[in-house]
Formats: structure tokens, sequence, C-alpha cells
């Protein structure tokens, strides 16, 4: 059984390419949203009982929670050759995709003279609010584990985290659990831009829908990899480590990152390095920074700095709400 927050439909290749080389063995496929899947993961290994064999996840702070609380068990495989320090925790964590946290919008909301570079261009955007109120989408942090992460990273390391904020509040944006629903929005025009929108979902969806435009921010553009593990508790671990083994193979690498576009932690920068929309929103590979799996992510999970947090987040968008 595979426990994880990806749409079926962006992994369904990689698990028919494992089901074909393994037809006796059922594969389970679970999908839950980032807390939920991370609640019933911790909640089984607690209980010492089985959830699923394979974790997969984008919320990499509470992957590697439940590594450090011993609720995973050794990879059995060797890591593959060039595999960055970032994407590997342990030998019992792995990122297996490289995934931009990006800006979308659509081209018929937005003039090509307008479509903002980075965040400065974003928070000087943003002051248009009679224009844009109610039309700017990100994640709901409260409820989203990769949204939670991105923000937080965001706080960490841009000098624009308080006046973007405050341009997201006062323009009442609207909140979603998940990337698929800001872009939908984009899509129909019921919003002109989404902010921290994971690139794999954003850039399969360009490809069918020419509205949406992408932006690979030029100050810095975050970088979470899907992180993995095998449950301590797993019923079958030959079958759980033969499935990662596949994801970080060249084949794996190449169902991941064909029409899903979840590029591989072994080579995305190079592949994203010329992504973008043609009006200079490609990131340089120098622009990427990656979240590294590691204890650090633990510092964004503890209780006092989460509420602290989340109280300025909440009282951003109340701010805006009075107006």
């Amino acid at each position: 059984m595979i426990g994880s927050v990806t749409d079926l439909v962006f992994i369904e290749p990689l698990i028919r390419e494992f089901q074909r080389t393994n037809p006796s063995t059922e594969v389970v496929y679970r999908q839950l949203t980032s807390l939920d899947l991370y609640a019933a993961a911790a909640e089984a290994c607690q209980a010492h009982r089985f959830f699923a064999d394979v974790v997969i996840s984008s919320a990499i702070p509470e992957q590697v929670r439940l590594v450090n609380d011993g609720c995973s068990d050794p990879f059995r495989f060797v890591m593959p050759a060039g595999l960055p320090d970032w994407a590997f925790w342990r030998n019992e964590l792995v990122g297996l995709t490289f995934e931009p946290a990006v800006i979308v919008y659509d081209r018929q909301g937005l003039k090509p003279e307008e479509v903002p570079r980075n965040r400065f261009e974003l928070v000087d955007l943003l002051r248009q609010t009679e224009r844009f109120r109610g039309r700017i989408g990100t994640y709901d942090i409260e409820d989203s584990g990769v949204g939670y992460i991105f923000a937080f990273e965001d706080a960490e390391q841009a000098s624009t985290w308080g006046r973007l904020l405050e341009g997201l509040g006062q323009n009442q944006a609207r909140l979603y659990c998940c990337s698929s629903d800001v872009i939908d929005g984009v899509a129909t025009g019921r919003l002109v831009l989404g902010y921290n929108v994971l690139g794999s979902y954003a850039l399969a969806r360009q490809a069918a829908d020419p509205r949406i435009g992408i932006i690979f921010p030029s100050d810095y553009t975050l970088a979470l990899s899907r992180a993995a593990l095998v449950s301590r508790h797993a019923r079958n671990k030959r079958a759980a480590n033969a499935l990662l083994a596949l994801s970080l193979s060249e084949t794996g690498q190449k169902l991941l990152s064909g029409s899903s576009k979840l590029y591989s932690s072994l080579n995305g920068p190079a592949m994203l390095e010329q992504a973008g929309d043609g009006i200079g929103q490609a990131a340089g590979r120098a622009a990427f920074r990656p979240i590294a799996l590691s204890p650090a992510l633990l510092v964004g999970l503890d209780q006092a700095k989460r509420k602290a947090f989340l109280d300025q987040w909440r009282k951003s968008f109340q701010a805006g709400d009075g107006e």
C-alpha cells in the first residue's frame, strides 16, 4: 500500500511500470491531504500497527518528523550516484522529485509588461487592491503542510515577506488546500494570480492550457523534493524498496518527468533551468533554493513557533477583511 498526497494521475505511470515488472504484487493507492496523511502515519506508528508500506509526501517537515520518531525503516537499495545531499537523510528518507514553488497567472488578466518577475514586483502589483481584491490565490497554510513550509521558508529567506503578507491580506487573497485548486481558479479567470503553487502541477496544466502563465521568481525560487520513506511497520518491505528504487532509476525519472512534470531530484534543476513562458520568467539554476531534508525542518513544527507564525498570518488576513 502507498500512502501519498500526490494526485494519482501524476504518479500513475510509475505505478503501472512497477506493476509491469512486479505482476504478482497488488498496489493499493491511498491519497490524503498532507496533514491527514501525517496524522494517520504517526498514529499508526505510535500504535505499532500497519498504515502503509510507503509514505510519500510533499509536506517534508512532517516526513522528517516521522523518521526522527522512529517510524521508518532503512532503505535496502543503493542510492543513485549524483543524488544531492539535500535530497536524502539517514538512509531512511529520500526526495524523489524537484518541484519549484512558482507564481501562476492568467495571461488574459495581466499584460506582458505587468507580469512580476520577482517578489519585489509582485508586492508593487498587489498595491492595486481595487483590481485584485478576491482574485489572488494561495495555500491555506493552516490546512496544507506544503503551503506552510513554503510560507515559513519565505519568512526566513525573503526581505519582502512582511510586505507580501500584507499585500495578500489587503487583497483578501483566497485560500486553498491544494495547488490544483489555485490553478483551476487561474484557468477559469476567477483568479488573476496564484502564489507559491507547485511547479509540477502548474507545468502539467500549462501544457494543455495556454491561458496559464508561470513565473519562477528571479530573486529566489524555493524547491522541495517530494519525500518518501518505507514504514517501520510495512507489510511488504521488498516491494516498498523496489518501488522507490524504480522511482530513482533512469526509467522512473523519465516516467515522472513526462506528462506529470515531476522532475527528479537528480536532474530537476538542469531540466527546469530553461522553463518559463518566454517573457523572461525562466529561473536560472542559481535562483533555485532546494529545501534540504534535514532536522532543521523540525523548527517550523515547534508548537510555539507555529502558533506565532499562524497568528501573524491570521492577523494579516483579518486586517484585509476590515478594509
